[in-house]
């Protein structure tokens, strides 16, 4: 029986040259809004980029500031629209090939992300990418934002924690990519293990 192969690719820095939350944001709330909410956050978000402060809670109060209340219809509306564009215009021609060059090799592909999962899961239907596990927005019994996230913010170890049940039950084998220091379990993890520099990804070679 052949050995089951699985590719895990970052999004933000890896799949694409930039953050794409933030422009996600803008195009909900507006910058004005976006920029009041990451300027309120700013002196704890610079200390959780020092590794001692709360990455994960920070992003919740901008979510929370920005997102609470609104309809969620309407924010999984833009997210299709704005994954569509990232889509088109997004995504880096290195990770188009890597990403091409796994499917070809029959390989699974996944997305594990912090980013957010009302366009991923766009991004990840239009690329072919058979499973998303990222960050997911919460929704009250009123279909509303509630600003926060269902489960956890997923980087670090939620990473890990996200792609065990892939692995497990099979004879696996699994490449993973990723930029930052939210990727370094998941690199950890992985019998190849790539990191991106810059958006760059380097096409494999016969050793690989």
């Amino acid at each position: 029986m052949s050995r089951r192969v699985i590719a895990a690719f970052d999004f933000d820095g890896t799949l694409t040259r930039r953050d794409t939350l933030v422009p996600f944001l803008s195009t909900v709330a507006g910058r004005g809004p976006v920029a009041a909410a990451l300027a309120a956050e700013a002196p704890r978000l610079v200390y959780a980029a020092t590794g001692r402060g709360d990455r994960d809670g920070a992003k919740v109060r901008v979510l929370r500031r920005l997102l609470a209340g609104r309809a969620y219809a309407e924010v999984a509306a833009a997210g299709r629209t704005f994954g569509a564009e990232l889509v088109r215009s997004g995504i880096s021609a290195e990770a188009r090939d890597r990403l091409a060059w796994h499917r070809c090799q029959g390989h699974d592909v996944a997305i594990v992300s912090a980013s957010l999962d009302v366009y991923l899961l766009e991004v990840a239907d239009r690329l072919g990418v058979a499973h998303v596990l990222c960050s997911t927005l919460e929704v009250d019994d009123r279909g509303r934002c509630t600003g926060l996230l269902r489960g956890r913010n997923c980087r670090g170890a939620e990473k890990v924690a996200r792609l065990r049940p892939l692995l497990e039950g099979e004879d696996t084998e699994l490449w993973a990519y990723g930029n930052s220091g939210g990727d370094e379990e998941m690199l950890a993890l992985a019998q190849h293990p790539v990191r991106v520099r810059r958006g760059v990804i380097r096409p494999p070679t016969a050793s690989s």
